[in-house]
């Protein structure tokens, strides 16, 4: 596909469903670690991101503007073109009167840029945003002993619901998801929690696009109510990522029997599942540590100095 040339002024603009193929032709070109590096998490998330993007020196540019915080993330594109395009992204800054913000820059990326402006950034570690990786072959099997609690919990679960099915995500069952989604919400109050709000938001638009969008999903029915469910994708060649997981909190071992049937159903080939990252919430991140990550997506946030 041909790239269109930036201009001088970056013309940023809303995602829309028609983008999804030329930004994918950015987004797959080279093997993107992030979570957020695909195009499903840059739609579902873009109006309460106020998420844009723009074409420049043949680079895509994302910015985002949140909570009175407005940055970009590094470009998606070939390094011979991020010089052009990162002088094209800091004039916009300028003449917004804004300072200039990189954010959720992955480590291999903050080196080539360290490596292109020597001594003209500043490099400061994003931990909340750290993304979790796992083998998958970990979260398909539950093996060994780190895993003795999640198996427990499973069985506990089959014990107590024997007839309970697992299905994957067609669409004439988004709607009891969303209806699962607003039953979550209603009793964690999203719309009194900015974040989850925003959250409820992203996850009503990726399940309200599910035809449009390449994600697939997977989801736990007990006597034909829908009581789990899950959303995710391929992020590269060897890694699958985890949008979304939503489960009745009332029920015991839910969550580790979507997380698993989900991933043996569709991911046992993958070599890594990315399940994004903690956000900074404490009870998050105890939950994502106690699946044993092998590695994290370091993020750094990048000014100039």
């Amino acid at each position: 596909m041909n790239k269109i040339r930036g201009g001088l002024l970056i013309n940023f603009q809303p995602v829309r469903l028609e983008d999804k193929e030329l930004l994918n032709a950015y987004l797959q070109e080279r093997r993107y670690e992030g979570s957020e590096c695909n195009f499903t998490n840059f739609f579902m998330w873009q109006k309460p991101y106020r998420i844009e993007w723009a074409l420049s020196h043949n680079c895509l540019c994302i910015k985002a503007s949140h909570r009175g915080l407005t940055y970009m993330l590094a470009p998606f594109g070939r390094e011979e073109q991020y010089e052009a395009a990162l002088a094209e992204m800091q004039s916009y800054f300028q003449r917004q009167g804004l300072p200039f913000l990189l954010k959720l820059v992955t480590r291999g990326t903050a080196e080539v840029l360290a490596q292109l402006k020597p001594g003209a950034f500043v490099f400061r570690e994003d931990r909340d945003n750290y993304d979790y990786v796992y083998r998958a072959i970990d979260l398909c099997e539950l093996k060994g002993r780190n895993y003795h609690r999640k198996r427990n919990h499973i069985k506990k679960f089959m014990e107590a619901y024997p007839d309970f099915e697992y299905r994957p995500l067609t669409a004439d069952l988004v709607q009891a998801c969303i209806e699962n989604e607003l039953e979550w919400c209603e009793k964690r109050e999203c719309d009194e929690d900015p974040s989850l709000r925003c959250e409820k938001f992203a996850v009503m638009e990726a399940l309200e696009n599910f035809s449009a969008l390449d994600y697939t999903g997977g989801l736990v029915l007990i006597n034909g109510k829908v009581e789990a469910f899950t959303l995710g994708e391929q992020l590269n060649n060897d890694t699958a990522v985890i949008h979304v997981e939503k489960a009745n909190p009332d029920i015991r071992g839910i969550y580790n029997v979507i997380n698993q049937q989900y991933c043996r159903q569709n991911w046992r080939e993958m070599a890594y599942i990315n399940r994004e990252e903690d956000m900074g919430i404490a009870g998050l991140r105890m939950a994502k540590e106690a699946y044993y990550p092998v590695m994290m997506i370091e993020k750094y946030d990048i000014t100039l100095r």
